[in-house]
């Protein structure tokens, strides 16, 4: 079954998933990544995000191998650009900014990567990325050469959002950037929740349980998290119990 496919049906019934974002350049060892793999596997994470905005290391095919060698979890590759695909990956989220207005992310890089990914096996998802602003300048938004959504502007998400949809996109993700400062709120997440009908990605700041939370009660079909597990590895296993009782309230019509 395609992952985009699984995406449209959990979101269908109200069930929630978990994607762990692993950053290459931040793989010191294979032993930290093992640690890190097993931990996923042992508390349900649903998927593997895999890449940043910057990759200055060549081991993404490195990391994606590991990853399929060690776990049963489909990896979807995340670019920041076009070079970063590997026809290793199960997945690839096709990142159109369209809360930018520089052009290259909107459809220039897309054109480069199209006859790639044509050749090779892995499903493409286009999705519409949304960069909202979380206090500080994100390596992401440095990168992009855009400036985020403001965060109090939450009928400019929704149209954004919704516009996005309208041009066909499958999937809608907003990112506060990796290490953002604060989470995007849950007024933000339930604004755009409300403007369409796709799945919807959150990811950023989600650095505690309660967060994690919020952002799914706000109407979030998945997370993303990242940075936090770095310094917290066992925030995984708590936002999982909470995600895993969620999921099972859901079937048990409770």
């Amino acid at each position: 079954m395609k992952i985009l496919d699984i995406l449209q049906d959990r979101h269908r019934v109200g069930k929630k998933s978990i994607a762990v974002l692993i950053d290459p350049d931040k793989v010191e060892d294979p032993g930290s990544l093992t640690r890190l793999l097993n931990l996923a596997s042992e508390n349900c994470v649903d998927f593997f995000l895999v890449g940043g905005s910057l990759i200055t290391t060549t081991n993404l095919s490195e990391v994606i191998r590991q990853i399929k060698e060690a776990v049963n979890i489909p990896v979807v590759l995340f670019p920041g650009n076009s070079m970063q695909i590997d026809p290793g990956a199960d997945a690839i989220l096709f990142l159109s900014l369209i809360s930018g207005r520089n052009p290259d992310l909107l459809i220039g890089q897309h054109v480069i990567a199209a006859p790639i990914l044509k050749n090779n096996r892995i499903e493409v998802m286009p999705t519409g990325y949304m960069l909202v602003n979380s206090g500080r300048i994100t390596s992401v938004a440095y990168i992009s050469n855009t400036t985020p959504i403001p965060d109090d502007k939450y009928s400019l998400a929704a149209c954004t959002a919704l516009a996005g949809t309208m041009l066909g996109l499958q999937l809608i993700y907003m990112d506060a950037g990796s290490g953002a400062e604060k989470e995007i709120s849950s007024k933000m997440i339930g604004t755009v929740r409300k403007a369409i009908d796709a799945p919807l990605i959150v990811g950023g700041g989600i650095n505690t349980t309660a967060k994690a939370i919020a952002a799914l009660q706000a109407g979030a079909d998945m997370i993303v998290i990242g940075n936090a597990l770095e310094k917290n590895p066992d925030l995984l296993i708590e936002i999982s119990d909470k995600v895993y009782d969620w999921n099972q309230s859901v079937e048990t019509g409770k």
